[in-house]
């Protein structure tokens, strides 16, 4: 009888282990298929009151767009982009990469076309000079990882597209330009997680007789955003983070992939040591080998700046 009962004990322990592993892997896989198939396609409008602007000014609405990631076909993607035209937003942001594949260029346009109508400026991210190539989701956690480059894709084409209809190119320039009826100015670096970037070559106080002074980058790099504070741009735009991608409810994002800390992997943040505020935007897009997001939908922000 003993050993019966260590036989149906032992089988009840077994019982037991089967359904704990049975269930782990179904929640993993609705996890997985919720954040592929649904979270990721989960299009969102943030809004923010930034207070940047002198008293007594009028407010002036930015629509901030970062990394749509655009391939061939995800017409979902630019249908919803090019509805924020109905936003009338004064002027547009674009902080970088666009693209993620050779062919994006028409969906990209095709997104953004409508926006074009309005004043805009940009930058350009890694995945608008090179294609992604596939990789270990775990590197992310390694500070010093190797970059690796895909594929060539066409920026020259969409930098043409961009300027051709008034946009200000801002990859290590600087410029003024009207929107909202105010003078605003602008700088902004080429992408520094691949060391394009050049502040050295646009640095310099920020206009006292410019109504607003706003700076812009696609990685968010500390010594970066330091340098442009310190110049008095009073609006920081960046995105590249994603946001986290892959975040933990209560918890946040796990990684920024740049020297950002987690707690500022998206959203509006007082950049420390300054009066500037920090806008990181957690993008549109994912990486094509990497197509999901979890707790950290797609994003676009629409911020109303408004007085200090």
């Amino acid at each position: 009888m003993l050993m019966d009962g260590q036989t149906t004990l032992n089988a009840m322990r077994k019982r037991t282990l089967f359904r704990l592993a049975a269930g782990t892997v179904a929640a993993g896989t609705a996890t997985l298929a919720y954040a592929s198939l649904v979270e990721r396609n989960m299009f969102t409008l943030r809004r923010y009151d930034v207070p940047v602007l002198p008293a007594d000014a009028e407010p002036l609405r930015v629509l901030h767009l970062s990394d749509l990631h655009m391939m061939p076909r995800q017409r979902r993607k630019q249908d919803w982009v090019a509805s924020l035209a109905a936003l009338d937003p004064d002027v547009v942001v674009v902080t970088g990469d666009n693209m993620a594949h050779p062919d994006a260029v028409p969906g990209v346009l095709r997104a953004l076309q409508p926006l074009l109508d309005f004043p805009g400026a940009f930058v350009f991210g890694s995945n608008d000079y090179t294609g992604p190539v596939w990789k270990n989701p775990f590197t992310y956690f390694l500070p010093d990882r190797e970059y690796t480059e895909g594929v060539a894709l066409p920026y020259e084409e969409l930098r043409d597209v961009f300027t051709g209809a008034g946009w200000a190119d801002l990859n290590n320039a600087r410029t003024t330009l009207k929107a909202g009826g105010r003078e605003v100015e602008l700088i902004g670096v080429d992408d520094p997680h691949i060391e394009r970037d050049d502040y050295a070559a646009v640095a310099g106080p920020a206009s006292a007789s410019a109504d607003l002074a706003i700076a812009l980058a696609h990685s968010p790099e500390p010594p970066v955003l330091d340098q442009m504070a310190a110049d008095g741009f009073g609006l920081l735009l960046a995105g590249h983070t994603h946001g986290g991608q892959v975040c933990v409810p209560g918890y946040g994002a796990l990684v920024t992939n740049c020297g950002l800390p987690r707690s500022m992997a998206r959203g509006l943040h007082r950049w420390p040591g300054s009066d500037a505020w920090l806008h990181v935007s957690a993008g549109l897009g994912t990486h094509p080998t990497a197509p999901v997001r979890f707790a950290c939908p797609p994003e676009a922000s629409i911020l109303t700046l408004i007085p200090r």
